[in-house]
């Protein structure tokens, strides 16, 4: 214990040195990977407050070294080998994900992706079944109950068209080749405008409806895609499905996912699931949905990390994402990705574990508490 102090208080003196040391160093070493370092010291001197909650439990000496140490095991832990298929334009319809469209087969799928990793309840009344390796090669797909394939998403560089739209593709060439894309939903009596800070486009392409999903911080490139068959579309009456636990549980499984695609998909190691915090999750979103409201803080003051305390659960670092209204996981996590505030939590490295809590609202309005820690 003795040796460790004295290791940290030597980081600690060669840090606070950096002035000195910091301009003839970099003639010889990058040492950008610092920056986020300083970025969050300065935020703590300024006392900025911004729109989700990150902390750091110790001294900014345990920040450094545990960057120093992701860096050192960047290549061991982070750097994804999984071999990318080899991409076809589709034969029956615009767009394939996977080599897999709309129509496809459960044997065909079987026999290119093998047996999924998980499947749960989405909001169309089918499941998401959910493939990929280690979290690359990301892809969800639902069938009908003729095992034809009847929705597909991904997150991940698995998508193919005819008319050349891919994972990257610019928001502006996606509406030069598709045209102007829909402006509302009509679901039963209601009819929703989309705005286009939505940060995706919507478009009935024959007999599938398409929705692209950009990413806002990095020119408005295509980061996902969500094929839905017209029948499954429609069969759906109301923008949000039915309140129950089978749903509750899926939404949160699939956010879970979809999260550590993202991560592995930025270079970042997968997070594990923890049930504890998993369980503070679901309780403050099932207290924002009872009692109406959304924030980090609840009505009686608690923040997340008073609330993971409470509920006796260590962690040296923790963050909390909320989303509010989405009709699935994946619009709130596409939502969750075009925030500032949120991507830093989703993308930051020292993170290791993440639980995740949905609740509905009368209205079946479902409420998303991400809780990561850093253990």
């Amino acid at each position: 214990m003795k040796k460790l102090f004295l290791f940290a208080l030597l980081i600690s003196t060669i840090y606070l040195a950096k002035p000195i040391w910091e301009e003839p160093v970099s003639k010889y070493v990058d040492i950008s990977f610092l920056d986020p370092v300083d970025e969050k010291i300065q935020s703590y001197l300024t006392k900025e407050s911004v729109s989700t909650v990150v902390q750091y439990i110790g001294e900014t000496t345990d920040k450094a070294l545990n960057l120093l140490s992701s860096k050192l095991t960047e290549n061991e832990t982070s750097t994804s080998n999984v071999e990318k298929p080899v991409l076809s334009k589709p034969e029956h319809s615009q767009f394939s994900i996977h080599n897999i469209e709309i129509g496809t087969t459960e044997d065909e799928v079987f026999e290119k992706l093998g047996e999924p990793k998980s499947h749960s309840m989405n909001e169309y009344g089918t499941e998401w079944f959910t493939y990929h390796t280690d979290y690359s090669n990301f892809i969800m797909v639902s069938f009908d109950k003729n095992r034809l394939v009847n929705a597909l998403y991904t997150n991940d560089d698995l998508i193919a068209s005819s008319i050349n739209i891919r994972y990257g593709s610019s928001k502006s060439s996606v509406r030069e080749l598709l045209g102007e894309p829909l402006k509302e939903i009509r679901k039963g009596l209601n009819v929703f405008i989309l705005q286009d800070s939505e940060g995706f486009d919507f478009f009935l392409i024959g007999d599938t409806y398409t929705y692209v999903f950009y990413d806002l911080h990095q020119n408005d490139k295509v980061t996902a895609i969500q094929l839905v068959s017209k029948s499954l579309e429609l069969q759906k009456a109301s923008i949000y499905a039915g309140r129950n636990a089978i749903l509750q549980h899926g939404f949160e499984q699939q956010l879970f996912d979809l999260t550590n695609a993202s991560r592995v998909r930025n270079g970042l190691n997968s997070l594990k699931w923890e049930e504890s915090v998993a369980g503070t999750a679901r309780k403050h979103s099932k207290d924002m949905a009872v009692n109406d409201f959304f924030s980090h803080d609840n009505k009686q003051g608690q923040s997340p990390f008073d609330r993971m305390e409470i509920d006796g659960i260590p962690f040296r670092g923790a963050g909390e994402n909320l989303a509010y209204g989405q009709s699935s996981s994946i619009f709130a996590h596409e939502g969750l990705m075009n925030s500032a505030g949120h991507r830093e939590n989703i993308l930051l490295d020292t993170y290791s574990h993440l639980g995740v809590g949905v609740a509905f609202n009368e209205a079946s309005q479902p409420y998303y508490t991400e809780n990561f820690l850093q253990k």
